[in-house]
């Protein structure tokens, strides 16, 4: 299954992305360098993919802080949309076209977030939302935890890993 009749050279998902003005971002630029570690491991048919932040036409993380303080819960869902963002550029630098995958499996999201914040789901609803724009329902669909937490890695406000599958 090539996914590409009528597209030209660009795949179904890189297709739907482009009609909705979506550029993909570049690879996040860390402060410490590159991590030691893949973005996006292939095993077989699985593709299991790092914890990811929300990045921007930079390369660098486009929010910091915590929800409920500095950031507030629609801000957090903007920044998980563009988290998703993030991921799938680094899954298509990795895998040369998103239409080679079959389904995503789950996704587990975190956000850095003050005590008592309760609004954790919402938030992570900008990543599974971006997801079934650019997979519809079927590739779309997946299993999914959120969680709240004290603290993420550069003070992002949201980070997110997942798995998929491949065709």
């Amino acid at each position: 299954m090539s996914g590409r009749t009528g597209y030209g050279t660009m795949g179904i998902i890189s297709q739907r992305l482009h009609d909705q003005g979506i550029v993909l971002p570049p690879p996040i630029q860390l402060p410490n360098g590159p991590l030691p570690i893949p973005w996006v491991h292939v095993v077989g048919k699985r593709v299991l993919i790092s914890g990811h932040g929300p990045g921007n036409s930079s390369g660098v993380y486009s929010a910091r802080g915590r929800v409920g303080a500095e950031v507030s819960a629609e801000q957090a869902h903007e920044a998980a949309r563009a988290t998703a963002y993030t991921m799938l550029a680094n899954l298509q630098r990795e895998l040369g076209d998103l239409d080679r995958i079959a389904g995503w499996v789950r996704v587990f999201g975190m956000v850095n977030c003050v005590e008592g914040f309760d609004r954790i789901p919402e938030v992570i609803n900008g990543f599974t939302s971006v997801i079934l724009e650019a997979f519809g329902p079927e590739r779309g669909r997946h299993a999914r935890s959120a969680i709240g937490v004290a603290e993420l890695p550069f003070g992002i406000p949201v980070e997110i890993e997942a798995e998929a599958q491949l065709v």
